[in-house]
C-alpha cells in the first residue's frame, strides 16, 4: 500500500491506521513529494513500483489530484482519508468564506471534484458520511466509515489515584471553534468556590480569548503542548477529561480524539450531546460518559461541580469508562471496520 502526500505519519489517526495495517499483514510505503502539484512527476521518475493501493491521508486535499492520475495509470484504486472537509472547515466552521459567496461555491466545486477521483473515500463517523454524501456529493457506495480510535499501546487504563481535592478537570486540544474552549472558562467561573481546578492544555486560535476570559481565576490555568507519548501520563494525572463543548454543525458530527483517548485511559469524560454516538450511549447510564449541551457553560459546570462532589460516582464512570472503550471503540472493532473497507475495494487482498 503507497501511501502518498505531504501528510505527517505521527498524527494520531496515521499511526492507528499504519500500525493496523502492518498487522494485517500490509507492506506499507511512504512517497512524499517536494511538492504535491510534482507528485506524479516524481512518481514517474522514481520509477515506484506499483502497489496494491494508493492512500491518501488525512488532511492532504492538496495531495489528490496527483495520487489520483498517478494511481489510474497503474490501474490501482485510490483512497481519500480527509478526515475533515475544506468546505466545511473554512465556510461553516471557521466562515473565513461567506456561505453562498462566490469563493464559497468555487471551494464547493473543487472539492467535489477532487473527492470524485477518489475510488472510496472515508468518513470517521455515519454523521460525516452523510456531510460527504449531502453536500459534497460522493455516492453513498463509494464512502466507508472507519472510527478514529485511540492507541491503545499508549492510551491503556491509568493507576488509581486519590479522589482529593483540588478535583482536576483536563481539557486538551488546539483552541478551535468545534472545541468550544470559551465554554470551559465560563464554565469554571461559575465554579469559583468548588475546589475544583480547571487545567486548559494545548495552542491554537482561540488561546489568547481564553486567556483573556480567564482573566486572574485562581481555578484556570494553561499548559503548553506536550509530546503526544507523555499525553497519556498526563490525561491519568487528571480526575475528569473533558471532550468538546462547540455548538457548530461539524462538532456535531465528530467524536473527538481526546474522547476515545480519556475512555482508554478509564477516565470520566464530561462532552457535548450528540447524535454522533450510538443511541445505546446517549441513553445509558453506565458509560463513563455525562452528557451536557452544546455551548452551555453552565450546565457544564453544574455537571462538573456533581461528579466531583461525588467520589463513588467519580470511580464508578471509571470503570464504566474502560468497558465502553472495549465495546464500542477498540482496535478490534476499527480493524474490523478497516478489514471490511479493503475487501470490499480489493477481493482478492489479505483477509486475515
Amino acid at each position: 500500500m503507497l501511501w502518498w502526500g505531504r501528510f505527517d505519519p505521527d498524527y494520531s489517526r496515521n499511526r492507528i491506521l499504519r500500525q493496523l495495517l502492518r498487522e494485517m499483514g500490509w507492506k506499507v510505503q511512504d512517497f512524499q513529494p517536494t511538492a504535491s502539484w510534482l507528485g506524479g512527476l516524481q512518481a514517474r521518475l522514481r520509477q515506484i513500483p506499483q502497489p496494491d493501493l494508493v492512500w491518501v491521508p488525512c488532511f492532504r486535499h492538496r495531495d489528490v489530484a496527483a495520487a489520483a492520475g498517478w494511481a489510474k495509470r497503474q490501474g490501482v484504486p485510490l483512497v481519500f482519508d480527509p478526515l475533515i472537509s475544506a468546505y466545511d472547515k473554512k465556510v461553516d466552521e471557521r466562515r473565513k468564506v461567506k456561505v453562498g459567496s462566490r469563493a464559497a461555491h468555487r471551494l464547493l466545486s473543487w472539492e467535489r471534484k477532487l473527492l470524485a477521483r477518489a475510488d472510496l473515500v472515508v468518513a470517521d463517523t455515519e454523521m460525516h458520511a452523510d456531510y460527504f454524501s449531502d453536500v459534497l456529493g460522493v455516492p453513498r457506495e463509494k464512502i466507508a466509515v472507519l472510527m478514529v480510535g485511540a492507541e491503545e499501546d499508549l492510551f491503556r487504563p491509568c493507576p488509581e489515584m486519590k479522589l482529593q481535592t483540588p478535583i482536576e478537570v483536563l481539557f486538551y486540544g488546539s483552541f478551535i471553534p468545534l472545541q468550544g474552549p470559551e465554554v470551559i472558562v465560563q464554565a469554571a467561573e461559575l465554579c469559583k468556590g468548588n475546589n475544583i481546578r480547571w487545567v486548559l492544555l494545548g495552542d491554537g486560535p482561540l488561546r489568547a480569548r481564553c486567556e483573556h476570559l480567564a482573566g486572574s481565576l485562581p481555578n484556570v490555568s494553561f499548559e503548553e503542548w506536550l509530546p503526544y507519548e507523555a499525553l497519556p501520563a498526563r490525561i491519568c494525572q487528571a480526575h475528569i477529561v473533558l471532550g468538546i463543548f462547540g455548538d457548530t454543525p461539524k462538532a456535531a458530527r465528530v467524536i473527538p480524539n481526546k474522547v476515545y483517548q480519556g475512555l482508554a485511559c478509564a477516565k470520566p469524560i464530561v462532552t457535548r450531546a450528540s447524535s454522533v454516538y450510538p443511541a445505546e450511549l446517549m441513553s445509558g447510564s453506565r458509560t463513563g460518559i455525562a452528557w451536557v449541551p452544546a455551548g452551555n457553560p453552565k450546565a457544564l459546570a453544574e455537571t462538573v461541580s456533581r461528579l466531583s462532589a461525588n467520589s463513588p460516582l467519580l470511580r464508578e464512570m471509571e470503570r464504566y469508562s474502560a468497558s465502553t472503550q472495549n465495546q464500542w471503540f477498540s482496535k478490534r472493532h476499527i480493524a474490523d471496520q478497516l478489514q471490511a473497507m479493503i475487501l470490499g475495494l480489493l477481493p482478492a487482498a489479505y483477509s486475515g
